[in-house]
């Protein structure tokens, strides 16, 4: 029987002087995350799971009280839930679940709104340059502290889907599967320049040469980007269900843009944006062991259905184990999410062939 998640905790792991890929040292690097079910005997039954972009490690269960991560708000269940817990598709009695939440993240990781050991200040603009295969380094010494030894499987959507190729082509036989979801193995496009993003920022009055830490913050200009993204993943047609007018479904939607841009970062837009854009593995598909499922919405309009199969035809001609499966919906980027029971039983048959 399907059962919930509760009291569950944000968790923190630190690391000490981790190496960047592009240059840099983080002296103190920290990665929020959260755990659910148990870990077995050999330490082989864990299933990684990896956010999109602006969310954070909290992907299943409700919080104990005072015990959120940070910016996510206590009553808030994981973004992936129906998912995740006890009897779901991702059932936290047969596996080890574990959230991690990307570096340059504003939810708890070292990024842009933490603290600079050297300066006692947040490190602001001044947050090193990072990539997805550091998030991914850094995730391994998780696991590795945790003690697992092997993971069943990588799953995430959008960015957490680059991260889950990521870990394919960077620990290539520490996986048995990996499930990107509304993704590809490269960023090309769909993406407004990053100089436009940093220029819309730099828009809203409490700028203050990006050290609007005291300075009121730039809620203003992040509501209205987070307003934006939000229609543009398909958020009007998921409350098109239970809110038929559309201004209403505007007016929810502005709550909840309202609500993020509260305890988001506006720097860490940027790194993460960086790091996305940089993103590409299709020169390494030989390095993949992992099988894969790779589930496609045909009308997102990051990752439309056009570009689903000629990915899915590279993998398998490069000699990867795929199973690719087009959504039928109409909820375009958030529609792992949001018709998530419609592909949960492809994903149980998928972690259940993996053995």
């Amino acid at each position: 029987m399907d059962g919930e998640l509760l009291n569950v905790k944000s968790k923190k792991f630190t690391s000490h002087d981790f190496a960047l890929d592009l240059g840099g040292t983080l002296s103190k690097c920290d990665v929020a995350y959260e755990t659910y079910g148990t870990l077995n005997a050999r330490g082989d039954n864990a299933i990684l799971v990896a956010h999109g972009y602006t969310s954070s490690a909290h992907v299943a269960g409700h919080y104990a009280r005072g015990k959120a991560a940070k910016g996510v708000p206590e009553d808030q269940p994981g973004w992936w839930d129906v998912l995740i817990g006890p009897g779901k598709a991702i059932d936290t009695t047969r596996y080890f679940v574990v959230g991690a939440n990307a570096l340059g993240s504003a939810h708890g990781s070292s990024g842009p709104n933490t603290i600079d050991p050297t300066t006692g200040k947040p490190y602001g603009p001044t947050f090193p340059e990072v990539t997805l295969r550091d998030s991914v380094r850094m995730q391994k010494l998780l696991l590795d502290s945790l003690g697992v030894t092997r993971l069943h499987a990588v799953v995430g959507p959008s960015m957490g889907g680059f991260q889950a190729f990521q870990w394919a082509v960077t620990f290539p036989d520490f996986m048995r599967g990996i499930v990107p979801t509304v993704t590809a193995p490269a960023m090309r496009g769909g993406l407004a320049p990053i100089e436009t993003l940093i220029q819309r920022l730099a828009g809203d009055p409490n700028w203050n040469g990006g050290w609007y830490y005291e300075n009121g913050g730039i809620t203003s200009v992040l509501e209205e980007i987070r307003y934006d993204t939000l229609v543009q993943y398909g958020q009007r047609e998921i409350l098109a269900a239970t809110i038929p007018d559309p201004a209403q479904r505007d007016a929810a939607i502005r709550a909840t843009a309202r609500t993020w841009a509260a305890t988001y970062d506006g720097h860490s837009l940027v790194v993460l944006r960086k790091a996305i854009q940089r993103f590409d593995i299709t020169a390494e598909y030989d390095r993949i062991r992992a099988k894969v499922l790779y589930v496609i919405a045909p009308n997102d309009k990051l990752f439309p259905g056009t570009i689903g199969p000629g990915y899915a035809a590279d993998l398998r001609r490069a000699g990867v184990d795929i199973t690719y499966v087009e959504l039928v919906t109409d909820k375009g980027h958030l529609a792992s999410h949001a018709d998530a029971e419609q592909w949960a039983p492809m994903l149980r048959a998928f972690l259940d062939r993996l053995g």
